[in-house]
C-alpha cells in the first residue's frame, strides 16, 4: 500500500502510515495516550470523526473531552442516545432540547403536534435505563452522506425542524448520522459509537426533565448541579415570545426572511425587548424605598452598555435622574494589578479594583455627599482626578456597569436595599431543530469579533485566541452571582445572526487555515451558514445589534 506522512500536534512527531487508515487506528498505532480517551481529532485544523480515514499529509491533533470541542461532541452524541431512546420508548414523541441551564441542559418531550408529554420520575427513570441499555450495546454511528432530496425523504414529516432546515440551506447534499435504524442530523461530528459515553445523568426539572454532562475541568464526575430559577425564569418568557412569533426554528426563520413579514418580526422582536427594559426600570421605580445604586453585570458582549443607556431613558420616564460611573475607573495602578497564574496581569480579578476607595465613594454619596470622580488612564496606567465631582440628589440613581456588580464581596457596606442588580446577556437564541442549537457563548463571540474588528482593530484570530481566557473570567467572576439579581434581561435577539452574518463571515474568512483558531472559525462560518442574510438597514438606531454593527444613536 501507499504510504503518506502525517505530523501528530499530540507528541510534535510525524509518522508514515499507510493510506486510508482511520484516525481511531492511528491513534493506537502511534501509540498515543491522552489523559482521557480521544473523541474526535483536528484533522488540518477541522474537526473529524475518529472513523475519517486519512488519505494525504495532514496535521492531526487528537482531542479528548476536556476541550471545549471535545466536550461539544460528547454532548451532541449523547443527545443523540437521549433522543433515540425517546424515539424506542415513544415511537409518536420526540425530544427537543430547549436550551442550556443549572450546567445541562432543558429537555422536553412532544408529539407530532407540538404539545408536551408530561413526564414524571418514572418516565424519566425508564429513558435512562434505555439510555444505558444502548451504551453498554456500544452502537456503531455512522455518518452517511447523500443528495439533499433523498434525505429529505428519509427523515419525513415527523423530523419537521430538520426538513425545513435542509430546504433552505440549499445545498445538493446533506451529511447527517445513522445508529441501527435510527437516524438523525447534528450540525458537528459524533464519537464513533455509544460506548464512549461514561457519564451522564436524566432528572426531573420543572415539569420536565434536564440532561447532565460532565465537568469538563474534571470530566470523570458531573457539573454540580446548581437551581437557577430567575434564568429558567426568562428562558420561559422567551419561548414565549418564539411562540408569539410562531417561530420554533431556523428552517421556519429562513422562510420567515423570504416573505413580506420579515420586518414585522424585527420591529416585534425589537418592541419586546423595549417592553422588557420599561418593565426593570418601572421595577426600580416602584419600590418602597428606591435604591440609590443600579449595579449591572454580564458576560463579554451581551449588550451590557446599551441595555444601561436604554435604562437611563425609561428611568427618566419615571422622573429619576440616573447618573452613570464606571467601575474601570476604579481600576488600580497598573503595576499592583492582581497577576494570574501564568504571570500575566488578571485585569478581571476582583482586586483589580480599588475596593477600599469603590466602597468609600459609594459610602459617602448615600449619604448625600460630594465626592471626587477618579478618570483611570489606560495609556499610563495610572488613575487619575480631573475634577469630576458627583452628588446624588434626592431624585437621582447612580447606573454602575462592570464585571463585578453581581458580586457581593463588592460592596458589603452598602445595604441591600439601596441596591438594585440586573444581570444582562444574550441567553438564547432561535435553535436550528428540535436536536442543534446555537451556544450563548458562540453568540456572543460573532458579536465581539464584529465589534472588536470594526472599533478596535483586533483580526478575528485575535478575538478567538483571548477568547478562552475571557470565558474563564466570566465563570469565576459572573455565572457564580448571576442568582443574585433582582431581574435578568437577556438582549438576543431573534433574527441577530441572519444580521450578524454580513458582517461576520468576510472578517473569519481572514482568519488562516493554519493556525488553532481556525477551528473556531470554522465553526463559527458553518453556524452563520444556516441562517437566511437579511440587511441591517431595518434594524432601528437603539437596538442592541448596533452597539457591534455600528449605526446607533447612542454614544459608546
Amino acid at each position: 500500500m501507499n504510504k503518506i506522512t502525517i505530523f501528530c500536534k499530540n507528541n510534535h512527531r510525524f509518522y508514515d502510515i499507510d493510506c486510508g487508515t482511520s484516525l481511531f487506528d492511528l491513534y493506537h498505532q502511534i501509540g498515543l495516550e491522552l489523559k482521557f480517551t480521544p473523541v474526535a481529532a483536528r484533522v488540518n485544523y477541522k474537526l473529524q470523526n475518529l472513523n475519517f480515514l486519512i488519505y494525504k499529509p495532514k496535521d492531526i491533533e487528537f482531542i479528548d473531552i476536556s476541550s471545549p470541542a471535545g466536550m461539544r461532541c460528547y454532548v451532541r452524541t449523547l443527545s443523540m442516545v437521549l433522543a433515540c431512546s425517546i424515539r424506542e420508548l415513544f415511537p409518536e414523541y420526540d425530544l427537543r432540547i430547549e436550551h442550556p441551564i443549572s450546567k445541562g441542559y432543558y429537555c422536553t418531550i412532544r408529539d407530532l403536534n407540538g404539545q408536551k408529554m408530561v413526564l414524571n420520575e418514572q418516565i424519566i427513570g425508564s429513558i435512562k435505563a434505555r439510555m444505558q441499555q444502548i451504551i453498554s450495546e456500544d452502537r456503531p454511528i455512522i455518518t452517511e452522506e447523500k443528495q439533499t432530496k433523498e434525505v429529505i425523504r428519509l427523515f419525513g414529516e415527523r423530523n419537521e425542524g430538520e426538513v425545513t432546515l435542509f430546504q433552505t440551506l440549499g445545498n445538493p447534499y446533506c451529511r447527517y448520522y445513522r445508529m441501527g435504524d435510527y437516524i438523525d442530523y447534528y450540525t458537528g461530528v459524533l464519537m464513533p459509537s455509544t460506548g464512549y459515553i461514561n457519564i451522564f445523568d436524566l432528572i426531573p426539572y420543572h415539569d420536565d426533565m434536564l440532561l447532565r454532562i460532565p465537568c469538563r475541568h474534571d470530566p470523570v464526575r458531573l457539573e454540580d448541579l446548581c437551581m437557577q430559577d430567575k434564568m429558567f425564569a426568562i428562558f420561559s418568557e422567551y419561548m414565549r415570545w418564539n411562540q408569539l412569533l410562531n417561530l420554533k426554528n431556523v428552517g421556519e426563520f429562513n422562510e420567515f426572511c423570504k416573505s413580506k413579514n420579515l420586518f414585522e418580526l424585527i420591529k416585534v422582536s425589537e418592541a419586546l425587548h423595549e417592553k422588557k427594559v420599561t418593565q426593570i426600570a418601572d421595577m426600580i421605580a416602584s419600590r418602597e424605598e428606591r435604591p440609590r445604586f443600579v449595579l449591572i453585570s454580564g458576560p463579554s458582549s451581551s449588550g451590557k452598555t446599551t441595555f444601561s443607556m436604554r435604562l437611563r431613558i425609561q428611568l427618566l420616564v419615571n422622573g429619576i435622574r440616573p447618573v452613570v460611573i464606571s467601575m474601570d475607573n476604579y481600576f488600580v495602578n497598573r503595576e499592583d494589578t492582581p497577576k494570574d497564574e501564568n504571570g500575566e496581569w488578571d485585569f478581571e480579578h476582583l482586586h483589580a479594583l480599588d475596593l477600599d476607595l469603590f466602597r468609600h465613594d459609594l459610602g459617602e454619596l448615600l449619604e448625600g455627599k460630594e465626592i471626587k470622580l477618579p478618570t483611570f488612564n489606560f495609556e499610563t496606567g495610572k488613575r487619575e482626578f480631573r475634577g469630576n465631582t458627583l452628588k446624588l440628589e434626592k431624585d437621582m440613581i447612580c447606573i454602575i456597569e462592570g464585571l463585578h456588580a453581581l458580586n457581593p464581596e463588592l460592596i458589603p457596606n452598602i445595604p441591600q436595599s439601596a441596591t438594585f442588580k440586573v444581570f444582562v446577556s444574550a441567553l438564547t437564541s432561535v435553535n436550528l431543530d428540535n436536536h442543534n442549537w446555537i451556544p450563548t457563548t458562540d453568540v456572543r463571540l460573532i458579536r465581539r469579533i464584529v465589534r472588536d474588528y470594526r472599533y478596535r482593530g483586533y483580526s478575528a484570530k485575535d478575538t478567538i485566541a483571548r477568547y478562552e481566557s475571557v470565558k474563564r473570567g466570566e465563570e469565576r467572576w459572573i455565572y457564580p452571582f448571576q442568582e443574585e439579581a433582582d431581574a435578568m434581561f437577556n438582549s438576543a435577539l431573534l433574527f441577530e445572526l441572519a444580521v450578524l452574518k454580513r458582517y461576520a463571515e468576510p472578517i473569519l474568512d481572514e482568519v488562516p487555515k493554519y493556525v488553532d483558531e481556525y477551528t473556531d472559525a470554522h465553526r463559527l462560518l458553518k453556524e452563520l451558514s444556516y441562517f437566511e442574510p437579511i440587511p441591517a438597514k431595518e434594524i432601528p438606531p437603539t437596538s442592541f445589534l448596533r452597539e457591534f454593527v455600528g449605526g446607533s444613536s447612542f454614544r459608546y
